[in-house]
């Protein structure tokens, strides 16, 4: 199975049974997931619903969710590559795909890794990943419009705004009232954007 290569300071592998503690302190932080899923999750949804999904996700391509460590072993959450449909409802809504010509990219990571740079570390990677090794033709994003920390993210690794969409959750969050932003960069634009590396040679064609 390809596998998202590892950055700097960052390593990536497959979710394993194993995981359930670190699952528990990331689903279970009400910080991280101020923004994500309603609210905290308790441990046993985690252990019968949230890890096996994690577990399940992945493919032969390498789409799918990756745990994140430090390069000592420290768990800080996980970034993500799924493959889409687009269409002109909400990109939250998006049908999965097997053709990853345009690919959506996500990341959730423990309080004690904010600050850090390790979303933008590993956001890049995901751009990398989805353009290179995946020939995707555009990467997508979404949350939150009042979530200005994953704005940021966004922004800094080239994604543009592309639009405000207003939802009608059943249970909306605290914000919800200032919609969801779509965010997006094409191929071409992100080959114009970065320095070219050594190791990508033939890879930009």
């Amino acid at each position: 199975m390809s596998r998202l290569p590892d950055t700097e300071r960052l390593t990536f592998r497959r979710f394993t049974n194993a995981d359930l503690d670190n699952v528990e302190q990331l689903n279970g932080d009400a910080e991280v997931m101020r923004f994500l899923d309603g609210g905290p999750q308790p441990r046993a949804e985690i252990e019968e619903r949230v890890l096996p999904e994690l577990i399940a996700d992945q493919n032969e391509n390498g789409l799918g969710r990756w745990a994140a460590e430090t390069v000592d072993g420290t768990f800080v959450g996980w970034f993500s590559t799924h493959a889409r449909t687009p269409d002109d409802g909400p990109m939250e809504f998006w049908a999965s795909s097997d053709d990853p010509t345009v690919v959506s990219i996500g990341y959730r990571l423990s309080r004690a890794a904010w600050g850090k740079g390790y979303a933008t570390e590993g956001a890049k990677a995901l751009l990398r990943w989805a353009f290179l090794s995946l020939r995707a033709t555009e990467v997508v994003a979404s949350t939150m419009a009042v979530n200005k920390g994953s704005r940021n993210v966004m922004e800094k690794i080239g994604l543009h705004h592309d639009r405000t969409i207003h939802i009608d959750w059943p249970d909306p969050l605290p914000g919800t009232e200032h919609g969801e932003v779509e965010y997006r960069l094409r191929r071409d634009e992100w080959i114009t954007l970065r320095p070219a590396r050594p190791d990508e040679a033939g890879e930009l064609t």
